[in-house]
């Protein structure tokens, strides 16, 4: 189960960031090619931040898809397998122009209620 790998580091980084300050929100971008499972990360988000200063914070994923340019015809192909094919002449000369991404998008502060 790498998500909890993956949510200890964003844990990591999202506390270094706040800087002891409360955080309502995390965005994440994940690409397609991660390989991660929306519903492990999200547990395994709740179970880390149980009990710290993150402990309610959200967890928003956002995910990439992964798109391939052909150097052959020039189409952009959006992936539904994790092969790298052109959809339009089924070359294989390809370019992998996005669906690698993972990334914390954003940290949004808790607001203060007065």
């Amino acid at each position: 189960m790498h998500e909890l790998a993956l949510c200890e580091a964003i844990l990591d980084t999202v506390t270094r960031r706040a800087g002891g300050k409360r955080v309502d929100r995390v965005q994440v971008r994940i690409g397609y090619f991660r390989q991660v499972v929306p519903n492990s990360l999200l547990f395994s988000w709740e179970l880390l931040t149980e009990g710290t200063d993150l402990a309610g914070c959200g967890l928003d994923i956002d995910h990439v898809p992964a798109i391939v340019e052909c150097r052959s015809c020039g189409a952009h192909t959006n992936l539904d397998a994790p092969i790298l094919v052109c959809g339009t002449c089924l070359g294989s000369d390809v370019v992998l122009l996005c669906g690698e991404e993972f990334l914390i998008a954003s940290i949004d502060p808790a607001r203060e209620v007065f």
